[in-house]
């Protein structure tokens, strides 16, 4: 089977939906490959390629719904498929809020070329992947201290996208994907410490040469050997680019229209309160180009489109689906992703944060004496009153220098109260879906020594 077969295959699910009985439905195909290489100490360790092909269809039968999943395309299979999502939904509870959009809520036109997201260059062969994780090792292995990389991957995927309803809905497009990763290790028995660095690109032109990402790696790996606990105490904590998107993301969480309907979110009474310092926004644009999170309309045919999420540091809205945006009385934000095993849910794509007037040094020599986070691990946040403490690893700041690595230690505090201190840095990288500069939190919790 070949991508342009995918419209039709999805119209056989509908039509299949449509004899067993359904009301409405929706259906959706994706065919793809991936292609991943793994090497250690200088040989290949492990290469995978996998193809195939998913489908998944929803069906209504009046207010009720299911949701059946295959990766058979035969004949016999999507019969199969219709009848037992029909006798599935029959079984369902009634959902008020369940249904298609209406037509016309439907996306008209789009440009799926304008937003770049199939490189048309040729798949890379196994063998360039190989050596292009071999050249990361090497020149990891090369940094003074590091003692071994424990991988070095290279990898490719490519994926067709099909969707189609019974409401006149059907579009599709195609999205690409090289990478490259590299994980070293500096230090021996308890004292090892390792750090990565990695690049995902849509086009492979785009993609940073294998001996930066090694040489980064290993610089990182080095940088953390020795590491010590820090003091316990309260101190100005500075999350690092690479991590600071985790911050945004538990505000999109509590600002996803699901949590907010299920009153399961710190957010839900904050509607038009300030979330983030005056002055401070947090646009989404679906419409970036060669960029991971930039969809041409979402997974149930609705347009997408740029909107501030937090405007002048006011919450402005809910990030909603169809279901959400019925249950709390509000218009769909165009934010619907599913897969092929699940209905829709409310999904955030590019977004981005406004930079400061900072650079990531100045917030350093700024904080005094604190931690700056570089990594972290484990996670407990309270999604009902946004209570955040993670374990995390990273650089002592004194005196706004650097002055020693640290690992095991906790840094706690209230998530409404952070992000509405934060002051970034300018330094976040342009081409990820989520642009997040360096965050300077001015006080936190630390539990260390």
């Amino acid at each position: 089977m070949t991508p342009s077969d995918l419209p039709d295959l999805t119209q056989r699910l509908l039509a299949a939906a449509k004899a067993a009985g359904a009301d409405a439905a929706d259906a959706m195909a994706v065919q793809g490959t991936s292609i991943s290489v793994d090497v250690r100490e200088g040989a290949l360790e492990q290469a995978e390629r996998s193809e195939g092909i998913d489908l998944g269809l929803r069906v209504f039968v009046g207010q009720k719904q299911a949701n059946v999943s295959s990766s058979d395309v035969s004949d016999r299979t999507v019969e199969e498929m219709a009848t037992r999502a029909v006798a599935m939904a029959a079984e369902a509870p009634d959902d008020p809020h369940a249904g298609l959009a209406d037509p016309d809520q439907l996306v008209r036109d789009w440009d799926v070329d304008a937003l770049e997201l199939n490189d048309t260059s040729a798949e890379p062969a196994p063998d360039a992947l190989r050596a292009d994780a071999l050249a990361a090792e090497a020149t990891a292995m090369d940094i003074a201290g590091v003692t071994q990389v424990q991988q070095a991957t290279g990898a490719y995927g490519a994926r067709d996208i099909w969707l189609a309803a019974s409401n006149g809905f059907s579009g599709g497009y195609r999205r690409t994907d090289r990478a490259l990763s590299c994980v070293a290790i500096a230090g021996t028995g308890a004292g090892m410490e390792r750090d990565y660095s990695g690049d995902s690109r849509i086009f492979q032109t785009d993609l940073r040469p294998a001996a930066e990402i090694g040489r980064e790696a290993g610089e990182r790996a080095i940088a953390r050997a020795g590491a010590r606990k820090p003091p316990t105490g309260s101190y100005p904590v500075l999350f690092d680019e690479r991590i600071s998107a985790s911050l945004i993301g538990h505000l999109l969480a509590a600002a996803n229209g699901a949590s907010i309907a299920r009153g399961g979110s710190w957010l839900r009474d904050l509607l038009g309160a300030q979330v983030l310092p005056t002055g401070l926004n947090l646009v989404e644009d679906p419409h970036r180009p060669r960029t991971g999170g930039s969809r041409p309309f979402d997974a149930e045919g609705l347009p997408t489109r740029l909107r501030k999420i937090v405007e002048d540091g006011m919450l402005t809205g809910w990030t909603l689906d169809l279901s959400a945006a019925r249950k709390l009385g509000f218009a769909p934000t165009g934010n619907a992703a599913r897969g092929t095993s699940a209905p829709p849910s409310p999904s955030n794509w590019n977004v981005t944060l406004d930079p400061g007037t900072h650079s990531h040094a100045d917030l350093i020599r700024d904080m005094g004496t604190g931690l700056l986070v570089t990594s972290m691990i484990g996670s407990t946040i309270n999604p009902n009153t946004g209570d955040y403490s993670r374990g995390a690893a990273g650089m002592w700041v004194e005196n706004g220098e650097i002055t020693y690595p640290v690992n095991e230690c906790t840094i706690a505090g209230s998530l409404p109260d952070m992000l509405k201190r934060i002051i970034p840095a300018n330094d976040a990288r342009t081409h990820l879906s989520r642009v997040v500069p360096s965050l300077l939190v001015p006080g936190m919790t630390l539990a260390g020594s």
